[in-house]
């Protein structure tokens, strides 16, 4: 009987296409299929990269659960898959968790192939040694929601990480200014890797000042409130 196959979880670049590791080039171009989020943008990373795939699925909020399921049958059969989200590291903040859980459960091998983090490439660019943070990132859509969630986490006492859509930034910082107040320091981290790539260093007002109605992926880092606070 063929032995199962291996889910491998592939980082891919999030900005910077250089930034592809040489493992996840080689997993890639030899797994029987790869599992994207979107087609379009799997298809294009694929291209860009020079990798030619013997199949291409997607794997998405909206069809997690049938093609988990699918998926899995898949690897008892012996077919080895790569799992790859949009950009940076599959299931932090993408589909994908289900995927493992049933994997894992059946008792099939998941294999991470590391790379690039929005998070750990915002982390190592801090001016501050976050030695405990708590990673929100995306807050509730609902404003009643969001302020609830933004006042609970200022309660913390740790850094505290966000991200969302970058048509929302303007709007969280303002969220934050009005929560965590205008002097609170923050770090704020605009298009990683890409030639646009911006960090923003200061107080919640200052920045909210420089970005205005910019539009960009990004991730804001609150300090903690003990952190050269109102400096």
């Amino acid at each position: 009987m063929k032995s199962p196959g291996k889910l491998y979880i592939v980082a891919t670049p999030i900005g910077n296409l250089k930034d592809i590791t040489l493992r996840a080039v080689e997993i890639l171009g030899n797994v029987d299929a790869v599992v994207c989020e979107e087609m379009r943008t799997g298809s294009t990373l694929l291209k860009r990269l020079g990798i030619t795939v013997h199949e291409l699925l997607t794997l998405n909020e909206h069809n997690e659960k049938a093609e988990a399921e699918a998926l899995l049958i898949r690897l008892a059969q012996g077919q080895d898959l790569a799992l790859i989200s949009d950009c940076g590291t599959p299931v932090f903040s993408d589909p994908g968790a289900l995927l493992i859980e049933l994997v894992s459960s059946a008792g099939f091998q998941v294999v991470p192939i590391p790379g690039v983090s929005s998070l750990t490439t915002v982390l190592s660019i801090l001016d501050f040694k976050p030695e405990k943070f708590t990673f929100a990132g995306f807050l509730p859509r609902s404003e009643s929601e969001r302020s609830i969630e933004l006042s609970r986490l200022r309660g913390l006492g740790t850094a505290i990480i966000l991200m969302d859509t970058p048509y929302r930034l303007a709007r969280l910082l303002d969220e934050t200014v009005k929560v965590f107040g205008k002097g609170q320091r923050a770090t704020l981290a605009c298009d990683l890797t890409t030639p646009e790539e911006r960090i923003f260093r200061g107080s919640l007002l200052e920045i909210q000042q420089q970005v205005g109605t910019r539009k960009a992926e990004f991730m804001l880092v609150i300090h903690p409130v003990s952190t050269r606070q109102n400096r």
